[in-house]
């Protein structure tokens, strides 16, 4: 295959000192899907920024189709054929699939009206061609995570660009969705297209992949054939060491009856019940996973106990206490919570990191003010930073950046790292490890086999079943609101929760 992309000696450093992407040099082929993989904050995702015309490199030239450029802005890249799909989708909701996939190249009638009979048929014959099985006049609201997905590849397929970038596109799909989206980037590839992959999943990598890039600490370790390497390979290069992909579980003894959920409803305004009389337990020493397909009441069912809703019918229990009435603050004294959504629940982007990780911690614990609890001690609340940070190998430039200013995986570990350190007995976890890398969840696994170990109790809601069976002692299934399964992780198989997963078996 001919180099249709080439970068050489690409730096990138953020101020002052960071340095992002490290003398970089690498080559993508026309006609191949080659996936970028390496560590949070190795430096895959700034690369293709670099690329895609979103961030100015300082040093280091791009050829594209044999020819220098240099793309001031993301425009530029998409008019020369190249488009990014970003790890969180910016789609309109209210928008139909039509509107959203034409917004800024609609099509024009006289005095400037838009055609929209001449738009929907060209994105039908778009998605026609590119057999991406979506309704064009569907509301996005209303469709699909995986649906979502789609119509963000579309909307670059309707500039006619040859070069798609997806950034960790699998994050917000659940294992059953990943399939369909793998198949139609293959059609793309083979009709001519160019894959740019970035991923933490290397199993997915290498299903998927023609060509892999290694990164590690801002630098490319290597390009392998993905046909000549494995799993353990890809993350022993990734991490400089090797992982364990096995379960370190132990038997343990579960303890005391922490956590109760008894008999839980919870209706929408319609009427529709999106949970259906759930009950369950979760007892001190014990990790207990719910499986399902998203949008099953997982969702509802953590804001429930979180108290963002308030369920229709029955009660939750911390420790013998009904937290069903209690505010958000009071139910923080006992739960610590890591949501899906790291940047609407988990944190505040726009606020420091330093804030983000004493929050809650400062509310509940003396130690970090002065006077009376109405000044806060910075001096603590910094050491206690610099302790988050080294124990977590969270890669910030300062404590007083912005949240945003760190990688998707580096936020997470700052959440997680907060949550971890609150000394509550029950610890509701919702997709903790998305985004993450093979090394950090390696190392997020051993924490929440060590607060097992601690006696703590852990409700954990996974869209990955290998996770599940990786730290679950119990594995709960939810299907349309309703628990349907209660299985023992050591006494059922992967084959068996799926079932359960999909209504295809009588409830227990």
């Amino acid at each position: 295959m001919n180099d249709l992309i080439a970068l050489h000696n690409i730096v990138k450093v953020y101020p002052p000192n960071v340095l992002a992407v490290d003398d970089v040099s690498v080559s993508f082929c026309k006609g191949e899907i080659h996936s970028i993989v390496g560590e949070n904050g190795a430096g895959k995702s700034t690369l293709m920024k670099l690329l895609y015309g979103l961030v100015p490199f300082d040093s280091g030239r791009i050829e594209f189709g044999g020819v220098n450029v240099r793309f001031r802005k993301p425009g530029d890249a998409i008019a020369m054929g190249i488009g990014m799909v970003h790890q969180e989708i910016v789609l309109i909701p209210q928008y139909s699939v039509w509107e959203n996939v034409v917004l800024g190249a609609e099509p024009v009638r006289t005095l400037g009206r838009i055609d929209s009979r001449t738009a929907i048929d060209a994105v039908r014959s778009k998605i026609e061609e590119f057999q991406f099985n979506l309704d064009p006049l569907a509301i996005v609201d209303d469709i699909s995570v995986a649906a979502r997905q789609k119509v963000e590849i579309l909307k670059l397929l309707f500039r006619n660009v040859s070069v798609l970038i997806l950034d960790e596109p699998t994050a917000v799909l659940t294992p059953q969705e990943i399939p369909q989206l793998f198949a139609e980037l293959k059609r793309l590839r083979d009709r001519g297209h160019t894959i740019l992959f970035i991923s933490h999943r290397l199993d997915e990598v290498l299903e998927l992949s023609d060509r892999i890039t290694i990164m590690r600490k801002g630098r490319k370790v290597a390009t392998v054939e993905a046909s000549e390497t494995n799993k353990e390979s890809l993350a022993t290069m990734m991490v400089g060491r090797q992982v364990i992909f096995t379960s370190k579980r132990t038997p343990h003894q579960r303890g005391e009856l922490v956590f109760e959920a008894q008999h839980v409803d919870w209706e929408r305004g319609d009427g529709l019940k999106l949970l259906d009389d759930v009950s369950f337990s979760v007892h001190a020493g014990e990790i207990v996973g719910i499986a399902g397909v998203e949008g099953n009441g997982q969702f509802e069912l953590v804001n429930s106990i979180m108290g963002l809703e308030q369920p229709t019918r029955g009660s939750f229990l911390v420790k013998g206490k009904d937290i069903t009435s209690l505010s958000i603050l009071e139910r923080r004294k006992l739960i610590s919570f890591v949501p899906q959504d790291r940047g609407k629940m988990g944190a505040s982007l726009s606020a420091s990191i330093l804030d983000n990780a004493i929050m809650t911690h400062h509310r509940l614990e003396k130690r970090f003010s002065r006077w009376h609890g109405l000044v806060l001690d910075y001096r603590k609340a910094r050491d206690f930073v610099d302790m988050l940070k080294e124990r977590f190998s969270v890669q910030m430039a300062s404590r007083q950046s912005d949240f945003r200013s760190l990688s998707g995986g580096n936020q997470q570990k700052v959440i997680l790292a907060r949550e971890l350190l609150l000394a509550t007995p029950f610890f509701l976890m919702d997709q903790p490890t998305r985004g993450l890398d093979v090394g950090s969840i390696e190392y997020v696994h051993g924490e929440i086999l060590a607060m097992r170990e601690a006696d703590r109790a852990v409700l954990l809601i996974s869209a990955d079943l290998e996770e599940l069976f990786l730290v679950a002692d119990r594995i709960l299934v939810m299907h349309r609101g309703c628990i349907v399964a209660d299985l023992m992780t050591e006494k059922t198989t992967i084959e068996e929760v799926g079932a359960y997963m999909l209504g295809g078996r009588a409830s227990a």
